[in-house]
């Protein structure tokens, strides 16, 4: 056991007791006590005479820094589902949304959102003008988990332009580049990007680089759904590289892939580019830990031959859950035509290959991250699973790392990355931000048949020193706060139980 720190007190909010402690750093694991007073961890060790208001047995299980989920679509859950249940239940304290180029501020709108946009919701949840009425939203009425807020492009050109087929104006370039600033005043960390959308398709490089030039001013970064993940994922690399250089500023590569069975084991290639890239400029990326994806419904993939299982449709709910096939099959037409008919709708795409998908997570600079959609009717199966699979199935199970790497890519490695100060590591001074699991039985139990399952193996899960989720439910507890770039911690939320 280790020492008593110097100065541990004698009354505190919280302990949790005898759990191997996990840092967030890659360092090994070390038996401690931890002390909680308020937001902040104040002590750790051997803390036998400090008695918490609260106190957690951790024997025989791990203590770690709350996991941070670094991709994710969960601009609405967090004023729609704010005790974040998918989030929590897997350990995770905090989220980055805004992704994919899609992000529900700063746009106001009366009608459907196209596609990608609609995954969000449709036109009654697109009430945010600009970025600081939702940041006032999340404030007044926390989540359970953090939240720091990307700005999506197409959100931007939806807002901007009459028409998306074209490369922006000169006059809508500069409006973006407007709307981008007055947001990460605001609290925003940054510019997504989805090129691979229609919504994104038409804007040239150029375009991008102009805007992305408000963010170095800022301290923001750039993040990017890339344009092409598939035969021309090497160029779409290109791109993101030129893009972030040219803007002087950090760049995340979403959900690293190479799609399409011709472009199986690929990864080779690309993850060399990445690497011989991070020596001249600051490059990170994310991948989640399953062979298929989901997105709205593409002609593009579905043309593929690839499998494909229907997530949600506006027209026909009923298909949720069922492969486009059967619904094809019934319907006595192709699977192009169904899934046409089946617009506005999502799916889920078995299109990637198993190497690849570890040969990614096996790179060191890799962050974990869900890429979950939390309003398909039929989610994939990430929403719940990304992070217990990755602790169970690939690093314990299949031992493509230990559980100190494992844990520091889902820690320490995306806080650094994304600048988010004093989380991501267990120290005295941190936020309390932790999670209690047991690594010997820690599992993902979502599966593409029963998407909606908690997994197995998370005892607790602390969020700003309040416990949210704890023996396999959520407590109602909400401490999330806005996380701006650079700082912990936004306004100080009020307390929402």
């Amino acid at each position: 056991m280790a020492a008593p720190p110097a100065e541990a007190p004698a009354r505190c909010d919280l302990v949790i007791r005898g759990g191997e402690v996990i840092d967030g750093t890659g360092a090994p694991r070390r038996r401690a006590d931890l002390a909680v007073a308020g937001e902040r961890v104040v002590a750790i060790g051997d803390l036998g005479r400090t008695a918490g208001a609260v106190e957690i047995d951790a024997s025989g299980r791990a203590v770690a820094p709350g996991f941070i989920d670094v991709h994710t679509h969960d601009d609405r859950l967090l004023l729609s589902g704010p005790d974040m249940a998918p989030k929590v239940s897997q350990g995770v304290t905090t989220v980055i949304a805004g992704n994919c180029g899609i992000s529900l501020a700063p746009l106001r709108l009366t009608r459907r959102p196209p596609p990608p946009l609609d995954l969000l919701g449709d036109e009654r949840w697109w009430h945010f003008g600009d970025f600081g009425t939702y940041a006032e939203a999340i404030e007044r009425a926390p989540a359970a988990t953090n939240v720091a807020m990307l700005v999506g492009h197409s959100t931007l050109r939806v807002g901007t332009m009459d028409s998306l087929d074209r490369p922006a104006r000169d006059g809508e370039v500069e409006r973006m580049r407007a709307l981008l600033a007055e947001s990460l005043r605001q609290g925003a960390i940054g510019l997504s990007t989805g090129l691979f959308y229609p919504t994104a398709r038409s804007a040239p490089t150029d375009e991008v680089v102009a805007i992305a030039g408000t963010l170095k001013a800022l301290g923001g970064l750039y993040v990017t759904h890339m344009r092409d993940e598939a035969d021309h994922v090497e160029e779409s690399i290109d791109e993101t590289l030129e893009i972030g250089r040219r803007a002087g500023v950090p760049v995340v590569i979403s959900h690293h892939k190479t799609v399409g069975r011709r472009n199986f084991g690929r990864t080779r290639e690309t993850l060399a580019k990445i690497e011989r890239a991070r020596a001249r400029q600051a490059v990170g990326l994310d991948v989640y830990p399953y062979i298929a994806s989901s997105s709205v419904i593409s002609i593009e993939r579905i043309r593929m031959g690839i499998p494909v299982l229907v997530s949600w449709s506006v027209p026909h709910p009923e298909a949720a859950g069922r492969d486009l096939d059967d619904v094809a099959a019934e319907w006595g037409c192709d699977r192009v035509e169904a899934a046409e008919r089946l617009k506005p709708g999502g799916a889920i795409y078995f299109q990637l290959d198993e190497e690849d998908v570890r040969r990614v997570l096996s790179y060191p600079h890799a962050m974990i991250g869900s890429d979950g959609l939390p309003h398909d009717a039929r989610p994939h199966p990430r929403l719940w699973g990304t992070f217990p699979r990755v602790l169970g199935h690939y690093a314990r199970d299949l031992g493509l790392f230990g559980l100190e790497e494992a844990v520091r890519r889902m820690t320490g490695l995306p806080a650094a990355c994304f600048g988010i100060a004093d989380r991501g590591v267990v120290r005295a001074g941190a936020f309390a931000d932790l999670v209690v699991f047991d690594p010997l039985t820690v599992i993902d139990r979502a599966t593409f048949d029963e998407p909606v399952r908690p997994a197995a193996g998370i005892d607790a899960v602390v969020v700003n020193g309040r416990v949210v989720w704890r023996a396999g439910a959520s407590t109602g507890d909400r401490p999330g706060r806005l996380l701006r770039r650079g700082s912990g911690a936004g306004p100080s939320p009020s307390s929402a139980r």
